[in-house]
C-alpha cells in the first residue's frame, strides 16, 4: 500500500508504532520496521548514552526506516533529541515544544521530522518550521490525546495542512487504517495495538487486562500527571486521578521519579526553574513515573496505572508484529473492494 507517509518515509505499509515509554524498546522499534512499517523508538525513560545505545541496538535488528520520539518539555528531551541528530536517525517525532531547531538539523543529512499535533494551530506552526509530517493525535488516544475526536480533527487539520498527515487516537486494524485514509490521513499510528503484541514488552498482566477491558474501560483525566491523559480504568487509576496531587507531595514524587528515568534531581529542578508557568505540570508529570512503571514493566495495577486508548475495546489478541501489519493492510484492502463493489451497484 503506497502513499505519501510511505513514499516520504520510505517504508511500505502506512503503519506507525508512536513512542512509548518502556514499551517502544530497540526490539519492538525492529520489529515494526523489519514488517514494513515505521517503529518509533521512546527516548523519555534514557539518557544520552542510553539513547545512543539503544539507536545502535536497532541498526542491530534491523536496516529499515525508524524514528525517535522526544518530548521536548521533559528534562534530558535536548540532550537526547541531540544524540539522535548526531546519529543521523532518519525520522525524528517531536512533541510539547519547538522543533526548529530539530527540523534543521534532520534535514542537513536528509532525515524527516514528524511533530505531534492536536490542533489546527498547532500543526500550521509545525508546518510553517519545515516538518515533514504531522502525526494528529485525537481524543481516542491513549495518554496525552487532544480534545477533538480523529473524526473530525483529522480531517480538519488535512483540509489545512499540504504535509501528510498521521491519524493516531482510534485505529487498531484494517477498518480504522481505511477510514482514516477516506479522512485524509496518510498513515495510521497504532500504539495500544502494538503495545498488546508479542514482541512488546508490555507486561503479560497488563496486556491481558487490555484483552479483558472494553472501549469503556478508560478514564480521561488532567489529574493524573498534569496533562489531560487517557488511561485503563482501574481502581488504582480512579483513585489517582479523582483529584490533583498535593503540590509538595508532587515535587518529592518527581523527585523519586528522576532516579528512575537515571536524570539527576538538580536537572529536575533547574529545568522546573526555567520554566515557572510549567513547574506544576512538571511536577505531577514526575510524579506519575513509578505508576507508569509499575504498570507497564511490572504488571501491577493494583499499584501501577497504564496509558490505553479506547481502542482497548477493538483488541482480542496478543498476536506477532507482523501478523498484525499483514492482517491490517488485508483487512483494509478487503473492505476497500468490497466498498468498491457496492458504490458500482
Amino acid at each position: 500500500m503506497k502513499t505519501r507517509i510511505t513514499e516520504l518515509l520510505g517504508i511500505e505499509a502506512p503503519l506507525i508504532l508512536p513512542g512509548m515509554s518502556w514499551i517502544s524498546t530497540p526490539e519492538l522499534v525492529a520489529a515494526v520496521s523489519n514488517a514494513g512499517g515505521l517503529g518509533i523508538l521512546a527516548s523519555g525513560p534514557l539518557t544520552p548514552d542510553d539513547t545512543r545505545a539503544a539507536i545502535r541496538r536497532i541498526r542491530e535488528l534491523t536496516d529499515k526506516p525508524f524514528g525517535i520520539g522526544v518530548t521536548l518539555l521533559m528534562p534530558g528531551a535536548k540532550e537526547n533529541a541531540e544524540v539522535a541528530l548526531a546519529e543521523q536517525v532518519p525520522v525524528i517525532n517531536f512533541s510539547l515544544g519547538k522543533g526548529d531547531w530539530l527540523v534543521k538539523g534532520a534535514h542537513k543529512y536528509g532525515g524527516k521530522v514528524i511533530a505531534t499535533v492536536v490542533s489546527e494551530k498547532h500543526a500550521l506552526s509545525a508546518q510553517a518550521i519545515g516538518a515533514d509530517a504531522l502525526l494528529v493525535t485525537g481524543h481516542e488516544a491513549a495518554a496525552h490525546g487532544g480534545d477533538v475526536t480523529s473524526l473530525v480533527l483529522v480531517p480538519a487539520i488535512a483540509a489545512k495542512v499540504d504535509i501528510p498527515v498521521i491519524a493516531t487516537g482510534g485505529f487498531a486494524d484494517g477498518r480504522g487504517l481505511l477510514a482514516a485514509l477516506s479522512l485524509g490521513a496518510d498513515a495510521v499510528a497504532m500504539g495500544s495495538r502494538f503495545a498488546t503484541s508479542k514482541e512488546s514488552p508490555l507486561h503479560s498482566n497488563t496486556k491481558q487486562a487490555v484483552l479483558e477491558r472494553s472501549e469503556q474501560d478508560t478514564i480521561y483525566s488532567k489529574n493524573f500527571d498534569g496533562l489531560w491523559a487517557r488511561v485503563m480504568k482501574t481502581p488504582r487509576s480512579v483513585k489517582e486521578t479523582r483529584r490533583p496531587m498535593n503540590l509538595l507531595v508532587a515535587f518529592v514524587e518527581a523527585s523519586k521519579a528522576a532516579r528512575i528515568v537515571k536524570q539527576p534531581i538538580w536537572k529536575i529542578l533547574l529545568g522546573m526553574l526555567a520554566m515557572m508557568d510549567k513547574i506544576l505540570l512538571l511536577a505531577y508529570f514526575g510524579a506519575s513515573v513509578p505508576r507508569l512503571k509499575a504498570a507497564t514493566i511490572d504488571g501491577n495495577l493494583d499499584k501501577g496505572v497504564q496509558f490505553i486508548g479506547q481502542t482497548q475495546g477493538l483488541i482480542h489478541d496478543v498476536a506477532s508484529v507482523d501478523d498484525i501489519i499483514q492482517r491490517t493492510l488485508r483487512e483494509a484492502e478487503t473492505l476497500n473492494q468490497t466498498q468498491s463493489a457496492l458504490w458500482q451497484k
